[in-house]
């Protein structure tokens, strides 16, 4: 038996989960595990149909791109996700899509302005987006380039709170501390990106959210203040 078994299980499992929550077509994106203690990911296969895919499908690369295992070559976007593995090591999955609407922010160059409680729920800022990759860095390793634009974006601002963001011309990135939770932060990010366009469509000269709506919002998820969700001890109390 693989000793990678439970780590391609968990990346299989999340990448099943990008059709099933509509953020795919054909086989355009890809969703990785990340094992930091022996510092290696379970990513998808390069090209395979999502409905094909077998949890011994996937394949286990190391910090520098190297096949650990696998019979299939890795998902074309591998170094991205390995360069972002290698700058935040708290990170335990990685999402990259090609979502209908966050891409069309992304190839509008616009960052996403936090409108409504639903961003402010996950992001208290605007969803950056990249500036455009210069043409010496295209020719280049393109993928690596990319993980290296992402981390520039976030010089000045936390990975932790910003768990997304969109890459100029080409799409959005989400990790999380796990891989659930990238795809969990993958499904957000579409969905305010929807709601963004269509409320600037409607009134293109909506303000930002308040300050003080926004603080609420995302106080009440996160932080030592958080209260919403259920705890251990009120769960304790109610099987008891």
């Amino acid at each position: 038996m693989s000793l990678y078994a439970e780590l391609k299980h968990r990346a299989w499992a999340s990448n099943l989960d990008l059709p099933r929550f509509g953020l795919v077509t054909k086989t355009f994106g890809n969703a990785s595990a990340f094992d930091a203690g022996r510092r290696v990911f379970a990513i998808k296969p390069s090209g395979v149909p999502f409905d094909a895919l077998q949890p011994e499908d996937m394949v286990v690369v190391d910090l520098q791109g190297r096949v650990v295992e696998g019979r299939l070559k890795p998902s074309s976007d591998t170094r991205t996700h390995a360069v972002l593995y290698a700058a935040w090591p708290d990170i335990g999955g990685v999402v990259h899509t090609h979502s209908l609407y966050a891409v069309a922010w992304s190839q509008a160059l616009r960052s996403i302005p936090v409108l409504g409680t639903t961003h402010a729920d996950y992001v208290a800022e605007d969803i950056p987006c990249t500036p455009p990759m210069d043409e010496s860095k295209i020719g280049g390793n393109y993928e690596e380039e990319t993980g290296r634009q992402i981390l520039r974006a976030f010089e000045e601002r936390s990975h932790e709170n910003v768990p997304m963001v969109l890459v100029a011309s080409h799409g959005p990135f989400t990790w999380g501390t796990s891989a659930d939770q990238a795809v969990e932060h993958s499904i957000a990010l579409e969905q305010i990106a929807r709601m963004a366009y269509l409320t600037l469509q409607i009134n293109p000269g909506t303000p930002q959210l308040s300050d003080a709506l926004l603080h609420k919002h995302f106080e009440r998820k996160h932080g030592s203040t958080a209260t919403y969700g259920q705890d251990e001890a009120d769960e304790r109390t109610k099987q008891s």
